[in-house]
């Protein structure tokens, strides 16, 4: 069921991947994602250092025997990361696929990855830099819309927009993520154009996730408008969750202000700090992505991918019965 080029490449069961997020992508939900089927995904800029970052991957591999992949995000940090030290120390440790994410990498860093036998992703958030994607050579392109959470670009695309564009553009697989969070959005995706589909805030609400309990119990109670964009005027568009430390952020964005100004407030350490510790969601900067309006429980990403999975014979039985198939 459910088999494409991405189940084949990656070799995975289901073609689901776990979106990489900041400070919860850790070994326990990576793991629980690949052993219920799909690809789960470890944030590697979650860890301060490069051992830090070997063990955790060796973690995860004592937790699943099944693939997983590192998220590597080439952007400007506060934090100065040698991008190619964590890229190799990622290949040294048998990851066997590598996502990444912001400016494309180097040719060098890509031919060396493949070389090594490990399969590339790319992330983007706009047609045009799939195309480059696939014209580097990666072996896929995921795109985010403008309904995810964390950086869905500046361009305001939706799913329902990217996706066949995306898949019209390429012929390399595409992952489409923003908006997804159960079987209705997996089929829609599919039909879309898509080999594989990208979940976060389906998987920020689950039993493996390390978020607080208090910011899980604020997502289920969320709706559909309760995320806002903030970071426009930096070029850095976010969804976040819609509190009142956000709208002070966006309030100065829109008063002028500059990034040496906002950039405290937008710190990681303070996000960090409420989703992992406090449960404070009004103090520090959570991103969550539009589809929070369809999450109601936090069961475990097995129960998850089960009701994923579970649920498309029922889409499909639903669009026969109208004639679609």
């Amino acid at each position: 069921m459910l088999k494409t080029r991405i189940t084949e490449l990656f070799g995975i069961e289901y073609p689901i991947i776990g979106g990489a997020m900041l400070w919860l992508s850790r070994a326990p939900l990576t793991a629980a994602i690949s052993n219920a089927g799909g690809l789960g995904i470890l944030s590697a800029l979650t860890f301060e250092t490069l051992p830090d970052l070997r063990e955790e991957i060796r973690k995860t591999k004592s937790l699943t025997k099944k693939p997983f992949a590192v998220n590597v995000t080439l952007m400007p940090t506060v934090r100065q990361v040698n991008y190619e030290e964590v890229l190799n120390a990622i290949v040294e440790e048998g990851v066997p696929v590598i996502e990444t994410a912001g400016r494309p990498p180097e040719a060098a860093w890509i031919k060396r990855i493949k070389d090594a036998g490990v399969k590339m992703m790319h992330k983007v958030a706009a047609v045009r830099h799939a195309v480059s994607v696939e014209r580097a050579g990666m072996d896929a392109v995921s795109i985010i819309s403008f309904e995810a959470g964390g950086h869905p670009g500046m361009l305001d695309v939706t799913s329902m927009v990217q996706i066949p564009l995306a898949a019209n553009a390429v012929k390399i697989p595409v992952i489409g993520g923003g908006g997804i969070a159960d079987s209705r959005g997996v089929v829609a995706v599919l039909a879309l154009g898509a080999e594989g589909v990208l979940m976060g805030t389906r998987f920020m609400a689950s039993q493996e996730s390390g978020l607080h309990p208090k910011i899980k119990e604020w997502l289920i109670r969320a709706s559909e408008t309760d995320t806002m964009m903030i970071m426009r005027s930096i070029n850095n568009a976010a969804r976040v969750a819609r509190t009142d430390y956000n709208q002070k952020i966006l309030n100065m964005e829109q008063s002028g202000a500059t990034l040496e100004q906002i950039l405290p407030l937008i710190s990681g350490k303070l996000g960090c700090t409420a989703m992992l510790e406090t449960g404070d969601i009004s103090s520090g900067v959570v991103y969550c992505g539009q589809a929070v309006g369809l999450i109601r429980d936090v069961p475990t990403c097995q129960e998850i991918m089960d009701s994923l999975i579970g649920g498309v014979p029922a889409v499909g039985q639903r669009l026969r019965s109208i004639g679609v198939a």
